[in-house]
């Protein structure tokens, strides 16, 4: 069996799940690394554009953050930031986005919190803020949560509501107006979690090898339901190859 890193697995684990049809709005890091290593590996077909206005970006090194220029290359339209929210509700478009976030806290219905930890006014400690996470996570077909995985951030209710979930459960981001179909996917450095379609409750759908159920559950701080885990393959020779030397060879991204 090849070795890999956390990091990679996580990466490939992801780029596992994309379909060919995807057009993949995603931020830097982890995010970008997993987009890139879906259109190299599993889903050649995928689209990736960035909220800042870059559409079908052709990387030839990984970009560090959103303002790096590197995350304009072989882009096939330099739009604008209205432009690639249009992008999210078109109705042609708009079914095929998988959008890409994270966060600091993550609770059982998928609700996330990038503002702030403890009370708003005085908080422990201050985020960046939504930046497009409301909006998108409102508004994009569905969307994926990359978080490591922590009895800190896996959470019985954020400590502040930055990008809706599923609300409260069944029917709530119907009632509340809410367009777009809600998380889909949350994807940690140790396991990945789903949504039940009834009760809209995070599970636990899989465990990466060295690491069990029992053990997972341990780092959420919320009961969760065990019972349909698999243990996720490792990745391959061949995708760990594509990987490290197409996708971040210059180790932006992944770590030596």
């Amino acid at each position: 069996m090849a070795e890999y890193s956390l990091q990679e697995m996580t990466a490939i684990t992801a780029a596992r799940g994309v379909r060919n049809s995807d057009i993949i709005l995603c931020g830097t890091g982890i995010a970008t690394l997993a987009a890139i290593a879906a259109k190299k590996i599993t889903a050649p077909g995928v689209s990736i554009f960035f909220e800042t206005g870059a559409v079908d970006v052709q990387f030839k090194q990984m970009p560090l953050s959103l303002a790096d220029p590197r995350i304009m290359h072989g882009a096939i339209r330099l739009a604008g930031l209205a432009e690639s929210f249009a992008i999210i509700q078109n109705r042609t478009t708009g079914r095929n986005i998988l959008s890409i976030l994270g966060a600091a806290q993550i609770d059982p219905y998928g609700n996330l919190n990038s503002t702030a930890i403890g009370d708003f006014r005085r908080p422990k400690v201050r985020f960046s803020g939504s930046g497009g996470g409301c909006d998108i996570g409102s508004l994009a077909g569905r969307f994926w949560i990359f978080m490591e995985l922590g009895i800190r951030k896996f959470v019985e209710k954020v400590d502040y509501l930055t990008t809706p979930g599923f609300l409260d459960g069944p029917g709530a981001r119907e009632k509340a107006g809410l367009p777009g179909g809600g998380p889909e996917r949350v994807i940690t450095n140790k396991a990945t979690f789903r949504f039940d379609a009834e009760s809209r409750q995070m599970y636990l759908h899989s465990y990466y090898p060295g690491f069990t159920p029992a053990a997972i559950q341990a780092e959420v701080g919320f009961k969760i339901d065990l019972t349909r885990a698999v243990e996720e393959e490792p990745p391959t020779e061949h995708e760990l190859n594509i990987l490290r030397t197409q996708c971040d060879p210059d180790k932006m991204v992944l770590k030596s």
